[in-house]
């Protein structure tokens, strides 16, 4: 057996700048392994997150570094006991299940046994801004049925007022991206509440989310930054109500195959999330969209383009799943 690895940095520029609130971005950098074998060539994308202390510079380093591994045939069991949780990994394993689908001439959706989705309605995201601006964003997407609003703390029941009044019928999720306070967290699920809302992503800091245990509150409260993989879940019992699923935080859907289990086992609510990067990183997490409550990929509708072959979006809707992307046999 010979393998080949090849790490690559690209810049994917997005449509408009996309704000949260730890900062604001105009384009998505992501890192893509390639691992070729017997004149096949299985690929995978990853987002380094500065959130979690990866850059691109050390994530590149951290796949060159597993390069001998790789070369003997390395699997993705091996992988995960070596390799810890995050973006470098998630890149990796998602390579290797490509690789092995095209080798194998069965697709990874067929290895994994869940069945490709025909039609996924994806969340679409409101960037963060001034309840004007967000107000203008909401009322342009008004017609899509699900809305994600990236919130920051201060000015934020102001900002869920005018995205309700901009988008009176879409469902929508709020993501505070760990920017709430304990002193102001009753009034701000109030008004959440008030605003019909169906879910609050992560509303305090990870390492300060002890003080929702045993909240009853108005609308389901997700994990976002403080999940990462399923050893994670059971900490996290009586403190949330549902998970937000990311492979850039698994470490590749390996890890978000178990994460996912676990998580239903446990009687979490799932969503199945991303990073801003390419159909290429969404492709890998469609395949777990069939058990999930919400779904969160609209990172390809924020760029200026897309890879291609890429996914197809109609609106919010994901069609079908393009094996030539990823997974696939050819």
């Amino acid at each position: 057996m010979t393998r080949r690895l090849t790490v690559l940095r690209e810049a994917w520029p997005l449509a408009e700048a996309f704000t949260i609130s730890r900062g604001t971005r105009t384009e998505a950098v992501v890192v893509v392994v390639e691992i070729e074998q017997d004149g096949r060539i299985g690929r995978g994308e990853c987002v380094p997150y500065p959130r979690y202390g990866e850059t691109v510079e050390n994530v590149m380093a951290a796949i060159r570094g597993l390069e001998p591994d790789l070369a003997q045939g390395m699997d993705r069991e091996t992988l995960r006991a070596k390799m810890p949780a995050g973006a470098a990994r998630n890149a990796i394993d998602c390579a290797l299940w490509d690789l092995e689908a095209k080798l194998s001439g069965i697709p990874a959706a067929q290895t994994v046994g869940l069945a490709p989705p025909t039609s996924v309605t994806t969340a679409y995201t409101i960037s963060l801004g001034t309840p004007e601006a967000m107000f203008k964003s909401a009322h342009k997407a008004q017609s899509r049925p699900l809305l994600k609003v990236k919130l920051g703390g201060e000015g934020d029941l102001e900002r869920i007022a005018a995205v309700r009044e901009a988008a009176p019928n879409s469902v929508l999720i709020v993501d505070a991206n760990e920017a709430w306070s304990e002193a102001g967290l009753a009034e701000s699920v109030t008004a959440c509440a008030k605003a019909g809302v169906a879910l609050i992503e992560q509303p305090l800091p990870a390492a300060n989310d002890e003080a929702l245990r045993g909240g009853d509150f108005p609308v389901p409260i997700c994990a976002d930054e403080s999940l990462h993989v399923a050893a994670d879940l059971e900490g996290l019992r009586g403190r949330y109500d549902a998970v937000n699923i990311k492979l850039d935080k698994t470490g590749g859907l390996t890890e978000a195959l178990a994460t996912l289990k676990l998580a239903e086992d446990l009687g979490f609510q799932v969503m199945i999330g991303c990073m801003v990067g390419t159909s290429l990183a969404m492709a890998p997490a469609l395949l777990l969209t069939g058990a999930a409550a919400f779904v969160d990929l609209d990172a390809p509708l924020l760029l200026a383009k897309d890879r291609e072959p890429g996914l197809v979006y109609e609106g919010s809707i994901i069609r079908g799943y393009d094996g030539a992307l990823w997974g696939g046999t050819a």
